[in-house]
């Protein structure tokens, strides 16, 4: 298993932060932390996966979709750059999302026309458009500060954790503020509360399954509360983990008329 420390480590050589004994090592900065559990949460090579998401009310389904996520970094900025593509419901299929990083867009194949949407803007439940695209959040956030405390992760059980306080750094940041529960030992994001301009809590999200996917454990599972409605619930499963180029033409709006799914 991977430590925190082990995960943290390489982020501090490249800075420069890195103290010669290990004994006097100073403590990870709340921005360390982060960029640690983004670690966890995102591969750092292009990669596909399939997203369903299930929504529940009152504990009865009411609604699901799968979709289909091709994703890299921008070698550039670093922030991840994702193409959905609609799996099902079959009224969906073929219809993609393209988040390049900083604008979002939808395609319809019926229409054959491309809409400018935004991140917040709910894409299923609780699973906003900018939930189920691939994201750095230290790209997008500053984590103002780290508090040990203990929590209950999404399996009700009690977890030593650092409580991340982040702000959004960039406009293009989905949230204005985030408060994150990462496990202390392995840096594995355990919940996360979002926040609107406003300081209204939308939703609280939940990190689970962890599975060995590309030699690291890795959530499989997110569960989304809605802020409001705790009888509101989305669930976004992901299966299908696998190592591949995400080509540069794909992740150009001008190229989603042609897009074919190999």
């Amino acid at each position: 298993m991977r430590t925190l420390r082990h995960l943290i480590a390489p982020v501090l050589a490249c800075t420069g932060l890195m103290l010669a004994a290990p004994a006097t090592r100073a403590a990870p900065s709340p921005q360390e932390i982060l960029v640690a559990s983004d670690a966890v949460r995102n591969p750092d090579f292009p990669f596909g996966l399939t997203n369903t998401l299930t929504e529940y009310r009152q504990g009865k389904q009411t609604d699901s979709s799968t979709l289909a996520i091709y994703s890299r970094a921008d070698p550039h900025g670093g922030q991840f750059r994702s193409l959905v593509r609609y799996v099902a419901p079959a009224r969906d299929a073929s219809k993609l999302i393209l988040f390049n990083g900083k604008d979002l867009w939808f395609y319809d194949p019926a229409s054959k026309a491309s809409i400018r949407l935004s991140p917040q803007q709910r894409l299923l439940g609780q699973a906003s458009n900018g939930d189920v695209v691939t994201v750095n959040l230290a790209r997008d956030y500053q984590a103002t500060s780290a508090v040990e405390e203990d929590t209950q992760d999404g399996d009700r059980q009690t977890r030593r954790s650092h409580r991340l306080s982040l702000s959004a750094s960039t406009p293009d940041a989905t949230y204005a503020r985030i408060d994150m529960w990462v496990d202390l030992s392995t840096a594995r994001p355990l919940k996360a509360r979002f926040y609107a301009d406003s300081g209204k809590l939308l939703k609280t999200a939940y990190y689970r399954r962890y599975q060995s996917i590309f030699g690291i454990q890795r959530p499989t599972e997110t569960v989304i509360i809605d802020g409001l409605e705790p009888h509101w619930v989305t669930v976004m499963r992901y299966t299908d983990w696998v190592k591949r180029e995400v080509p540069e033409a794909w992740l150009q709006r001008d190229y989603l008329p042609r897009f074919k799914p190999e």
